[in-house]
């Protein structure tokens, strides 16, 4: 596997801080090369989703580590930036909630636990379930393709070895070959950061495939916060020809930014 495969710098301990920062700069350049060869993997996977998101299914994301707690940001950001429902877009990882702050031992080496885990979700076939997993063995996410591809579930991954068996149980494989990390073994680096810009370009198309973005806008985001409302109402101020004081009232009215220039132009 290459995320194990020996580091191209050796005696790291000796490197000043310039060097370890330039080196390590130097070796994650690699990696949107890395994931554009992938695109049309991403693209197939992608198409998948949305067909069925239309029709109603939801998006799932199982793993273990870093690539489980990737999985739980990207679901956690789509409610507050494109304004769906908590459980559209799930996140799931190997010894549940408490293990995105402290690692769980051996909790990704059950192979039965992630569809334990998404069963209470009732999924059905119109839900994608897609394992994250830079090592591409992980039991956690093998076991819960596998079943989900049993009940009729649409089933991907992002990995960055070739010919994993984390990849051989999805029906849309996503491979990002990063190469060696720059500490051996250490796939929180180059395998991270590839499986965050793939969840990024995932996660997002799907979104503004469902219509969730105007133009180039968030106009269903949650105004959870001053910068936020701030956005917002120089977003309706942009669309519609409104001082801020207006903005800000029809905001209040409709609760987001479609629903203030949807209800103004009415």
């Amino acid at each position: 596997m290459t995320t194990e495969t020996t580091s191209h710098y050796d005696h790291l301990e000796q490197m000043s801080v310039h060097d370890l920062l330039t080196n390590i700069n130097q070796e994650d350049k690699t990696v949107p090369l890395a994931v554009e060869k992938a695109i049309p993997q991403i693209e197939a996977l992608v198409t998948e989703i949305v067909n069925r998101m239309k029709a109603g299914g939801r998006l799932i994301y199982i793993g273990a580590g870093t690539s489980g707690r990737l999985g739980v940001v990207d679901a956690s950001e789509c409610p507050p930036t494109y304004g769906v429902p908590h459980d559209l877009v799930i996140g799931l990882m190997a010894g549940g909630d408490g293990a995105i702050r402290k690692a769980v031992e051996f909790a990704e080496d059950d192979i039965e636990q992630a569809w334990k885990d998404i069963a209470p979700y009732q999924p059905d076939e119109q839900d994608t379930v897609i394992g994250i997993a830079a090592s591409g063995r992980t039991p956690y996410v093998i076991g819960g393709l596998q079943e989900a591809r049993k009940a009729g579930l649409l089933t991907g991954c992002i990995v960055c070895n070739e010919g994993s068996a984390v990849a051989k149980a999805a029906e849309f494989p996503v491979e990002v070959v990063v190469g060696p990390e720059f500490v051996t073994g250490s796939t929180r680096m180059k395998a991270g950061t590839a499986q965050k810009l793939v969840l990024n370009m995932v996660s997002t198309s799907v979104m503004i495939q469902l219509g969730r973005v105007k133009g180039n806008k968030m106009v269903d985001m949650q105004l959870t916060n001053i910068k936020l409302q701030d956005r917002a109402a120089k977003m309706v101020m942009d669309e519609i020809g409104v001082d801020r004081e207006e903005a800000e009232a029809l905001l209040k009215q409709f609760g987001n930014v479609r629903g203030a220039i949807n209800g103004y132009r009415k």
